[in-house]
């Protein structure tokens, strides 16, 4: 991600790195906050699965997994929502190696959901309505690289079906000022991201990168979806321990 989150690889929350991030922190909140990101009002997908109860899994990319993961863990329905690596090699599946570009991989979240609750159309809408930017090709904001790159991993041909489905009628309805660039991949498998990475968004409320990136499109998503905003994220770390 830039030079803020390289900064961030492999680090250890300690005195020092507090007080530094604490101090970043505080002098953005000084000012008010601008996103980065506008949210795209959207209608919710002509096809969807069926609300039917049990768990199901979702995988999404769509730049900083920091940002995408911190919105998901905010939605009514999920019982989880990781952050990772999709697309490449185990071995390769480690943020300084995805961080090259040439691995394949996409940062990416894997959200486990009950569709009884929200439903997989339900999710890409908010995939595409104020998660990302489904425009910007191999990008997102500050973030260049493959390893940013707009891509729904279908996890079966049902979600493929009701994912292209989404974006030949979003591009139809001509709702983006330039022609969706997210593509669809499948049979790929998902590596979780490491634990300083997990629930970034939530433990880092006031570093930097958050706050200009990532803070609005959780506000976004209170203010487009209230019906499936919860004000509790639920949590990678606590949820393991």
């Amino acid at each position: 991600m830039t030079d803020i989150k390289n900064r961030s690889t492999g680090f250890v929350r300690g005195a020092l790195a507090a007080l530094a991030l604490a101090a970043a922190g505080a002098a953005f909140w000084l000012t008010p906050a601008v996103s980065a990101e506008d949210a795209v009002v959207i209608p919710p997908p002509a096809l969807d699965e069926k609300a039917a109860p049990g768990s199901e899994t979702a995988i999404f990319a769509g730049g900083c997994f920091w940002g995408v993961q911190g919105v998901f863990q905010h939605v009514k329905g999920v019982s989880k929502a990781v952050s990772g690596y999709t697309g490449g090699a185990k071995d390769d599946a480690v943020y300084e190696t995805v961080g090259t570009g040439r691995t394949g991989h996409a940062e990416s979240v894997e959200i486990t959901y009950d569709p009884s609750k929200v439903t997989y159309g339900q999710l890409l809408q908010v995939y595409f309505s104020v998660a990302h930017n489904p425009t910007q090709l191999n990008f997102q904001g500050p973030d260049s690289g493959t390893q940013y790159r707009s891509t729904i991993f279908a996890e079966n041909d049902a979600q493929k079906k009701i994912a292209q489905s989404y974006i030949d009628q979003l591009d139809k309805a001509k709702l983006y000022p330039a022609p969706i660039v997210t593509t669809i991949e499948t049979g790929k498998t998902f590596y979780p991201a490491e634990n300083y990475h997990q629930d970034f968004l939530t433990l880092n409320p006031t570093y930097p990168y958050i706050v200009y990136n990532d803070l609005p499109k959780v506000a976004n998503l209170k203010q487009l979806f209230p019906a499936l905003y919860s004000d509790k994220p639920v949590l990678v770390l606590s949820a393991s321990n």
